[in-house]
Formats: structure tokens, C-alpha cells, sequence
């Protein structure tokens, strides 16, 4: 299970056009380039999707629920997982409180590192970029509507 979350800018259509290849990796999925797919995985195909749609969204990314303790923790877990539930409806609502989220786990990374899954599946160090990549994109979209799904 993962944490989607959406920018979404209404007249802001965005063509994704493909092949795209995706993979999953420390607890989130990830776009990644076919020269990369061939440097990571050398002899075999990629599945890849074709899409020529066009959406409103600015922005996408996502993150394993097995994160969500540790999230708690900083503080961010309901402007993460549940925005709508503390009236986040626009994205430059999130860029403070994620500040301060990030804040506090990089202030205290063996701390927060406790809460890594046992599994392995996620870690410290992928919420910490994800939530770095969501201020950037908040500060590049403010105006943009926020949604998730989990």
C-alpha cells in the first residue's frame, strides 16, 4: 500500500506522453529513463506504458504507508496522509508545516530511523527526500489544488 499525492492545477494540462517505466523502490514507485533501466537492469525489457493523455495534475509522487509512524513523529502525518482533514486544500498551505516536519527529522536522523520497517520497505532516508521533492513542488505550484489517495 502507498501514499499518493497530487498537485493539480486546473487549465494547467500537462501531456504525458510515453514510454514511461516505472519501478518500485524504497517504498515508493519511480519514473525512471530507459538508459537507466539499462544500466540497472542490462539484458532485460522493461515493461513500458504508452500514454498520450493529458491531466491537470503538476505534480505526483508517492510513498509506502510503512512510513506513516515516522511521519507521525514529525509531526506531518496528517499533511501528508490526511490534508483535507486539518482544511490543507492548496499547496501553499503545506510548505511551512512540511518545513518544520523536515526540520525535525533532519535534526535528529537516528531518532527518527527507529521507525524504518522491519521489512525493509521504506526508510529515513526516502521520506526525507520525498518530503524535500513535495516543499519544492508546493513552492513551484502554491495555487495548486492538493489530493491524495491512500
Amino acid at each position: 500500500m502507498s501514499l499518493d499525492v497530487y498537485l493539480e492545477m486546473r487549465g494547467e494540462k500537462k501531456a504525458v506522453v510515453g514510454p514511461q517505466i516505472f519501478i518500485r523502490e524504497d517504498g515508493q514507485t519511480k519514473e525512471i529513463t530507459r538508459k537507466e533501466w539499462n544500466r540497472r537492469f542490462p539484458g532485460r525489457e522493461p515493461v513500458a506504458f504508452e500514454s498520450q493523455e493529458e491531466d491537470d495534475k503538476v505534480y505526483s509522487a508517492n510513498i509506502t504507508h510503512n512510513l506513516n509512524r515516522m511521519a507521525e513523529e514529525a509531526g506531518i502525518y496528517k499533511h501528508l496522509w490526511r490534508p483535507e482533514e486539518i482544511g490543507i486544500s492548496k499547496a501553499h498551505q503545506l510548505v511551512a508545516p512540511l518545513r518544520t516536519g523536515l526540520a525535525q527529522l533532519k535534526g535528529n536522523p537516528e531518532e527518527y530511523k527507529k521507525f524504518n520497517p522491519e521489512n525493509g520497505w521504506g526508510n529515513y532516508e526516502g521520506l526525507v527526500k520525498f518530503v524535500e521533492d513535495y516543499i519544492t513542488a508546493c513552492e513551484k505550484y502554491p495555487d495548486a489544488d492538493v489530493r491524495v489517495w491512500r
